[in-house]
């Protein structure tokens, strides 16, 4: 049974720091013009919502390969790019997020970032 509370939270802290880092990258690597915050709010929302779904149904790897592609049509939607460019924004913000969650690790908070 799936806890809405819980995946509500979840969705939530993603939103929080997800959705920054995503709009910073896909500002610097697509059209700037294209690139919108509350875009960058619907391709984590959407897409943790659908990944988590699939997760449900415990896919393995064809579930991780469905997420992966989810997120790249996501951000290849809302953003108005091409495939590279969505897979080098996807690539990009996954690198940004290591690097805020080491310097978030640094001062203690580590456990805020959620992936």
């Amino acid at each position: 049974m799936v806890d809405i509370t819980s995946a509500a939270i979840g969705i939530i802290i993603q939103v929080i720091i997800l959705a920054p880092a995503l709009w910073f990258v896909g500002g610097k690597i697509a059209k700037k013009e294209d690139v919108k915050f509350t875009d960058a709010v619907w391709i984590v929302v959407l897409g943790a919502v659908v990944s988590g779904v699939l997760g449900m149904f415990a896919l393995g790897i064809l579930g991780a390969v469905a997420g992966f592609v989810l997120w790249l049509v996501l951000i290849r939607h809302f953003f108005d790019t091409d495939w590279l460019k969505a897979l080098i924004i996807s690539v990009l913000t996954t690198i940004l997020l290591v690097i805020i969650g080491v310097i978030l690790a640094l001062v203690g908070l580590g456990a805020m970032i959620v992936f």
